[in-house]
């Protein structure tokens, strides 16, 4: 482009940039303003969002400390479903629902409603999409409960099929649990002796040495 030797020139070509830029230069930055406005109002909804969740989450743990030291208090259990139900309703993709259905799901055992606690667990697992602490503690929980309904061998499939991750002592304890529940020592015996190796060794799990201890002397 040729040198502008006057002001005048300079003042039209400024126009002349004004006129094919200027519109889109105005849209940037108001698109800009809008984008930053809306991450801060997005942060501050999903700040009020945990807040609520984590008061609500709060109210149900202190309404299962209640009941369980007085399990005849039906209004603690009463004031924990509707609770658990307010946060997966409204909560539904945050952890605290999650571990709502995992703190119903074990006041439902204490009060030896056991299928109340699978469909709660059942919950829990469908809430989690991927594989995390969460799923496998409902997942061995679930186990728990499915014995005590008598499904032990379905409880067995459950359990061998899951990965468990920092959980596989208590996977493998459980499945030794289940074993010999249903007599077959050989298998609790091995399912024990994973589980002390995954602890880290018998000094790590007294109580469970001395279960795999007991072993000793029981026939297959």
């Amino acid at each position: 482009m040729a040198e502008l030797r006057t002001e005048e020139e300079q003042l039209q070509a400024l126009k002349a940039w004004w006129q094919e830029n200027g519109k889109s230069l105005v849209l940037g930055v108001g698109l800009a303003i809008a984008l930053v406005l809306g991450w801060q109002g997005w942060q501050s909804h999903q700040q009020q969002k945990a807040a609520s969740a984590s008061a609500l989450y709060q109210n149900l743990t202190e309404a299962a400390q209640l009941q369980a030291m007085n399990t005849a208090d039906n209004a603690q259990y009463a004031t924990a479903k509707h609770l658990t139900e307010q946060l997966k309703a409204d909560f539904a993709d945050t952890t605290y629902a999650r571990y709502a259905g995992l703190v119903l799901a074990a006041m439902h055992v204490q009060q030896e409603e056991y299928a109340a606690a699978i469909t709660e667990l059942d919950w829990v697992l469908s809430a989690s999409g991927e594989v995390d602490s969460i799923k496998r503690v409902a997942t061995l929980r679930k186990a728990l409960v499915m014995q005590q309904q008598g499904a032990v061998e379905a409880a067995v499939e459950l359990v061998k099929g899951l990965d468990a991750g920092t959980f596989e002592a208590e996977k493998q304890e459980l499945l030794g649990d289940l074993y010999l529940s249903i007599g077959n020592v050989e298998q609790a015996r091995t399912a024990y002796d994973a589980a002390l190796l995954a602890a880290g060794g018998e000094a790590r799990k007294p109580l469970l040495k001395i279960k795999r201890d007991d072993l000793a002397e029981v026939k297959s």
